[in-house]
């Protein structure tokens, strides 16, 4: 049981400060500092920011918008930025990485989490997860900005990809932008148009926003480069599966800001046998070129830092020290020593030494 009110840990957030100073200078623990901070609340935490679930709202028949609080740890962040969440099941920590739909004063978010049908923490999420529990988020990353001074927007959003998308906006709107924006969004049925309400509603009291849903299963297929008429002269914005982030790219050129967030083309389900090097542990084995090296790390028991498992949040983000690696998501080939790789859409495409 809390023994102080949230709003209370919230609001002496920013009375933590010395105690930051003395764990930087080291003369404390942070781990220590959390456990009696923790004590006397759940959410309470010198830096981590941990967050209450304060409202759950299904958008769609397969996405719910989770509205939480944070305690004051969080560090300006914006919408259309995404956050790691973190779960302990089994006493297994896992992570993901989720879009910011929302940021409002007094530290209230909002995250856009959608079913996926062998997701273990999406489903535990959205099935478990009651008005009340406190979870743990990283800070907020992510480059997609609204382009303010654009003779128009266009925003073409796959699955998902929607909200990412949303967040800029809801911001855009409520800031009065009131050049033409054009939002298309692709899902499978009917059913998935999420914030479909909120949107239809949005168009009603703006002039300027038009809003299309195109159903891929019912015969609108998927994106076409016809789809973006009417839209020339627009900066465009694109989220979604990485092949159709791909798709949009081909067809207007590198004057696109996107974000992608599932890998691709893997080799083959066994790949070729390849020689792995992690050298910061001193550790060599087997491989595959068809596996993201991240995968095969743990597979040979190393626990490499990383988060979002798609190439967006950089967590595990590693220096190329020899070989050659292939991005999962664009094919991509990246050989120069010392060159930076993510590790989970990153294949060796031969021997490869890693610092790792």
């Amino acid at each position: 049981m809390a023994v102080l009110p949230f709003s209370l840990v919230r609001a002496l957030a920013s009375g933590l400060r010395p105690l930051r100073a003395l764990v930087a200078r080291r003369w404390l623990r942070e781990a220590e500092v959390d456990a009696l901070l923790g004590g006397l609340h759940p959410a309470w935490r010198l830096n981590r920011v941990m967050a209450r679930v304060i409202g759950r709202d299904w958008v769609s028949d397969d996405l719910l918008a989770l509205r939480l609080r944070c305690n004051g740890n969080e560090r300006d962040w914006r919408a259309g930025q995404h956050v790691q969440l973190y779960l302990e099941l089994d006493g297994v920590r896992h992570c993901r990485s989720y879009s910011l739909t929302r940021v409002e004063r007094g530290g209230v978010i909002e995250l856009g989490i959608r079913r996926q049908p062998d997701g273990v923490i999406s489903n535990r999420l959205l099935d478990h997860l009651a008005v009340g529990s406190v979870l743990e988020l990283g800070q907020a990353q992510g480059e997609l900005y609204w382009p303010q001074q654009a003779e128009g927007v266009g925003l073409l959003a796959a699955g998902s990809g929607i909200t990412a998308l949303l967040g800029l906006l809801r911001e855009a709107l409520a800031r009065g932008y009131a050049a033409p924006i054009t939002l298309l969004h692709y899902v499978r049925e009917a059913g998935q148009r999420a914030y479909m309400a909120e949107l239809q509603a949005l168009m009603r009291r703006h002039a300027n926003l038009q809003v299309r849903w195109l159903l891929t299963g019912q015969g609108a297929g998927r994106f076409q480069a016809e789809h973006l008429q009417g839209m020339s002269g627009f900066a465009l914005l694109a989220c979604g599966p990485a092949g159709f982030v791909e798709a949009v790219r081909a067809s207007c050129g590198a004057a696109l800001q996107s974000e992608a967030f599932s890998p691709l083309r893997r080799v083959s389900d066994a790949g070729q046998p390849v020689r792995l090097e992690f050298a910061r542990s001193r550790l060599q084995g087997a491989g595959d070129n068809a596996r993201s090296l991240l995968e095969q790390a743990e597979a040979h028991g190393l626990r490499p830092a990383h988060g979002c498992r798609q190439g967006i949040c950089a967590s595990c983000t590693c220096l190329l020290l020899g070989g050659a690696v292939r991005d999962l998501r664009s094919g991509i080939v990246s050989a120069e020593p010392g060159q930076p790789i993510r590790l989970c859409v990153s294949a060796p495409l031969g021997d490869v030494r890693i610092d790792v």
